[in-house]
């Protein structure tokens, strides 16, 4: 990235002579997968330069037309596209970009450097029958790979092709005097090869491996690990709680569980915690994954087994456990559920109570409907209320209180107006007498004795 931004600014200076390098390098912008390796996102942080992410394909593959709307958008808004970085053999499932699509594209916009990044499958492209993930490499200006990811290489080893080397270390020389010697000329110096000043001698472990095993001893090597991992492909699908998130091509599969991603973070957990296997996740058409890849140097199909058996050891445990869980959690909802019936069934009497007490009318009909004109409660009547009829006589002060001892209704006079008010306020006695007062006590609910006059 940092070649691309020299070239792309060398250029720029050259169409704009008079801009500042600060106001060209605003306008730069790199392209890369959302599968793509975070060291591209790190390199655009290093360089100042703008990333502008692009979503794959549901086979998490960057395709042409999808990088060329965005080239072409960004043009049109005035920003510059100078890199694009393809991956064969992403980091999360193993997917490949459409390079055979993206070259051209690339070659339709000036000066655009096309970097192919193959840290992990670029090692299977030694073996004949893989060469086909390769078609669009011709287009490439930079290509790399890492040894020691499946070439039985120590870490640290990693090698990498360049189209032009000059556009490379034109952007990284710095020669100043008590760095020069006399055989400048005659040797590479791979001080200006990269950022480091100096490097260790990594290309010797890599010499006395391809000495120690032969090129067909490598290729039977990787092609024992893609038969491995096809069997365990085939054990994944035979199991239908489970799910193969990938095409597996290569070495690598990415399975999970049948369930939330919750779940499958939890069988990994467990898995690793046991220290029987280990297995790191990804992120794959945003679920989460769980990836499978053998690594080491004499695995077998018996180690596969091993592996597999463990974890269908573990996800049937966590399933079983997620099924008490849920069973409690149903018990649980139920005897919520009927508490909080029992809870608004109290709270309704209460309140029902409450309301008896404070307004007649609701356990009273006859009350209600003897209640004409005037300001009345909204209190719940029944339907009922409409079958009782109410005495002719039975005008009501509008704020006479109302009480019923047992079956006889009383009605207090209302405050004193006058002589007439009060007679008419005043509603007849249970025996149709004229008495002033009613033949029955309000408070023993007897007739008074007759007077001896």
């Amino acid at each position: 990235m940092l070649a691309a931004r020299a070239q792309a600014i060398k250029r720029l200076k050259q169409l704009h002579p008079f801009v500042e390098e600060g106001v060209l390098l605003s306008k730069l912008m790199a392209y890369c997968s959302k599968e793509a390796h975070s060291c591209v996102e790190k390199s655009a942080m290093i360089c100042f330069v703008k990333l502008r992410i692009l979503e794959p394909d549901d086979k998490c593959s960057l395709r042409g037309p999808t990088l060329r709307r965005a080239m072409e958008e960004d043009e049109a808004m005035g920003l510059i596209p100078f890199f694009v970085s393809t991956t064969l053999g992403t980091t999360s499932c193993c997917s490949f970009d459409a390079l055979a699509e993206i070259g051209p594209i690339c070659r339709l916009f000036s000066n655009v450097w096309l970097h192919v990044d193959a840290a992990y499958a670029g090692n299977a492209f030694i073996l004949p029958e893989m060469k086909h993930f390769l078609n669009g490499i011709e287009y490439a200006d930079s290509f790399n790979t890492n040894p020691n990811k499946w070439l039985l290489v120590n870490f640290d080893c990693s090698t990498m092709w360049v189209r032009d080397r000059l556009k490379l270390t034109s952007a990284l020389v710095v020669d100043p005097l008590y760095l020069q010697h006399g055989y400048s000329h005659s040797t590479i110096d791979y001080r200006h090869w990269g950022v480091p000043l100096s490097r260790r001698f990594r290309s010797l472990k890599l010499w006395f491996v391809i000495r120690s095993y032969g090129i067909s001893g490598l290729q039977d090597y990787i092609r024992h690990h893609c038969q491995l991992a096809k069997h365990f492909e085939a054990l994944v699908r035979k199991d239908n709680r489970f799910l193969v998130c990938n095409e597996v091509k290569l070495g690598l599969v990415c399975f999970r569980l049948k369930g939330t991603d919750k779940l499958n973070e939890k069988l990994l957990s467990n898995i690793n915690a046991s220290g029987k296997l280990h297995m790191v996740p990804a992120n794959v058409n945003d679920r989460y994954t769980i990836r499978f890849c053998p690594t080491a140097q004499n695995a077998t199909v018996e180690d596969v087994e091993y592996a597999w058996s463990v974890i269908t050891e573990f996800a049937t445990d966590l399933i079983e456990l997620q099924m008490l869980e849920k069973e409690q959690e149903n018990a649980d909802e139920v005897f919520e559920l009927a508490d909080r019936k029992k809870k608004e069934a109290l709270a309704y009497k209460r309140s029902f109570f409450v309301r008896m007490v404070s307004d007649p009318k609701i356990y009273n009909p006859k009350i209600a409907k003897s209640l004409s004109g005037g300001r009345r409660h909204t209190s719940h009547v029944t339907d009922d209320d409409d079958d009782i009829e109410a005495p002719e006589s039975s005008a009501v002060a509008v704020n006479t209180p109302v009480f019923r001892h047992l079956d006889t209704l009383v009605r207090l006079p209302a405050k004193k107006e006058g002589s007439s008010s009060r007679r008419s306020s005043c509603s007849p006695s249970p025996d149709n007498s004229n008495s002033k007062s009613p033949s029955r006590s309000p408070v023993l609910g007897r007739r008074k004795p007759p007077s001896p006059n």
